[in-house]
């Protein structure tokens, strides 16, 4: 008589990824922080879901956490002493409460640092994504409306 075996197959790091969403991989970087930056990547993520509940999470660039509704909101990277709140068009959104203080010399982008100790201003957090989806929405809507201006080609 022989003795069965039974092989587990061990997956590599980037196969459980490959199959998990977006969403679960958020997760598992929250978690993996363990420390303040895991914390407050959460709490944006919640504050962001607040302001815009049809957001959709996505993750890109190897592992950046992403947020989209008619197309990039915002990342969240993290640092060893920050966590990057990077808007996609943040040139082009008004910042009356001056929350942006990072990629100030851009054209396009703007983002938040937050630190440690820093405390966020919810409410303009939250205005600052409204206003972000509103342009983003925007952007898209005159961008239909160019393409359905144009006449086919040869007509």
């Amino acid at each position: 008589m022989t003795k069965a075996t039974t092989i587990m197959k061990k997956s590599s790091p980037g196969e459980d990824k490959a199959e998990a969403s977006p969403s679960q991989l958020i997760d598992a970087r929250i978690e993996e922080l363990s420390d303040w930056r895991g914390e407050m990547l959460a709490r944006v993520r919640t504050l962001i879901k607040q302001a815009d509940p049809e957001v959709v999470e996505a993750w890109k660039w190897r592992g950046v956490p992403v947020w989209e509704h008619a197309g990039i909101i915002c990342t969240g990277e993290t640092y060893k002493n920050v966590v990057k709140m990077t808007f996609a068009k943040g040139a082009s959104l008004e910042d009356p409460s001056g929350l942006f203080n990072s990629s100030l010399e851009g054209n396009t982008r703007r983002a938040i640092d937050i630190h440690e100790s820093d405390d966020i201003d919810e409410e303009a957090l939250k205005a600052l994504i409204h206003a972000a989806v509103a342009l983003n929405i925007s952007v898209r809507a005159a961008a239909g409306r160019v393409r359905s201006q144009k006449k086919p080609k040869g007509a």
